[in-house]
């Protein structure tokens, strides 16, 4: 089956700046770098007990997504991958690419009470290239594609030298083994994991001057699918998104934060430039992460904004019997946000207004009452056939029916 990934880059590489598509990666590598704690907090749990998910139920999550079918990418340790892609073939008939993190820098390195991640990242690799292709030391040539033949390799620059240089020269060494074994990649580059590094109004210009340097000397056979990087604002995604209409950007989800926060990510990215995203914890520690799926490819999709997207999202909790972690009110806040791996620093999702300026706020109460009015309304609206997922026109909607299309489209979907 043809991937959706692949049809994405080709219609954004022959059309740069016409193409619509938009790449949205769900990140379950989260094994590589929390352990224990990655699946996330487990709902059977008593007052102050804290309990974790099982990895059984963390790849029960990810069997999950990959039938809804709403994502591009799932990432994956090679572990799960092999279990997965190769023993149990879930992608053979499926338009989503697995992917595995191909290597786990120290600064992902996060056990309890461990303090590895604090200091200057240094390169690191667990997974070879063949253990993702395969599940073994070394791949026969018709097993190359069995499990993961696209992969997540990481950089962190900390502006000093020996390190950097370090960083660099592994780097070269995994695009050479790369480029021999047929294997496919995207590169993550993480802001500098130390304050000194560089000062808070270079860093978006580093990493986008580092990016063009890094990638400069690579030819087409070794360059990266896209990159994976923090969103620096505006300014910072244009630039980047201007000097090389091929150089696909997609921004990393960090920390969980509020849901506005997350969709306001994507729909603020995506609007100044991003052609991807791929959100870890955003996606799994949200109540219905399917729910949450569905509104993240909506908001990529361009059908829905994210103040409507927050509102029929907890009308779909609300349906389903599911309590949500913060109120409504609460959760169509936007926070700050930092933005490393391990939850600490000092870069932002989404950068905070200027003086004067308004952020998106919660709106009234009674606005929110609105989407059960609407909810009666809409039905004269080109309402889509039980069962059915056929839009109506969105542009002559009004918001507050926006609202009730997608929350009783994806009541019918999860049965609410």
């Amino acid at each position: 089956m043809q991937k959706s990934l692949d049809q994405k880059l080709a219609n954004i590489h022959a059309d740069p700046h016409g193409a619509k598509d938009f790449i949205l990666a769900d990140a379950k590598d989260a094994d590589m770098a929390f352990g224990i704690g990655a699946p996330g907090l487990s709902p059977e749990r008593h007052d102050g007990e804290l309990r974790y998910k099982t990895l059984g139920q963390y790849r029960q999550q990810i069997r999950e997504v990959i039938k809804q079918g709403v994502v591009d990418i799932v990432l994956m340790s090679a572990s799960t991958s092999e279990q997965l892609a190769i023993e149990e073939r879930l992608f053979e008939h499926s338009h989503i690419t697995p992917a595995s993190r191909a290597n786990d820098a120290t600064d992902i390195h996060l056990p309890r009470g461990g303090q590895v991640h604090a200091a200057p990242a240094r390169p690191f690799r667990t997974a070879s290239i063949d253990h993702m292709q395969c599940g073994k030391f070394e791949c026969a040539p018709g097993e190359r594609k069995l499990g993961s033949n696209l992969g997540l390799y990481s950089v962190t620059f900390n502006n000093r030298l020996e390190l950097d240089l370090d960083t660099i020269t592994q780097f070269k060494e995994f695009r050479e083994e790369a480029e021999r074994k047929g294997f496919r990649y995207f590169l993550e580059i993480f802001d500098p994991n130390t304050q000194d590094a560089v000062t808070a109004d270079v860093l978006p210009g580093f990493i986008n001057d580092l990016v063009a340097r890094t990638l400069a000397g690579v030819t087409k056979a070794g360059r990266p699918q896209f990159l994976k990087m923090v969103y620096h604002g505006p300014k910072a995604m244009e630039e980047l998104v201007a000097y090389d209409p091929h150089l696909v950007v997609g921004i990393l989800g960090g920390a969980a934060g509020t849901t506005l926060d997350a969709f306001t990510l994507l729909y603020e990215a995506k609007k100044y430039g991003a052609r991807a995203a791929l959100f870890g914890r955003k996606i799994n520690q949200a109540e219905n992460q399917l729910a949450f799926i569905e509104f993240l490819r909506h908001i990529a999709d361009g059908v829905i904004e994210p103040a409507e997207a927050v509102k029929a999202y907890h009308a779909v909790l609300e349906r389903l019997g599911v309590a949500p972690h913060r109120t409504l009110e609460q959760d169509l806040t936007l926070q700050t946000n930092v933005m490393s791996y391990g939850g600490s620093g000092v870069t932002i999702s989404i950068p905070a207004p200027k003086e004067g300026e308004k952020s998106q706020s919660p709106a009234p109460p009674q606005a929110v009452g609105g989407v059960d009015a609407a909810a009666r309304g809409v039905a004269g609206i080109d309402k889509p056939a039980a069962g059915t997922d056929s839009a109506p026109d969105f542009q002559k909607m009004s918001s507050a029916e926006r609202v009730a299309w997608h929350r009783e489209r994806i009541n019918r979907k999860f049965g609410g």
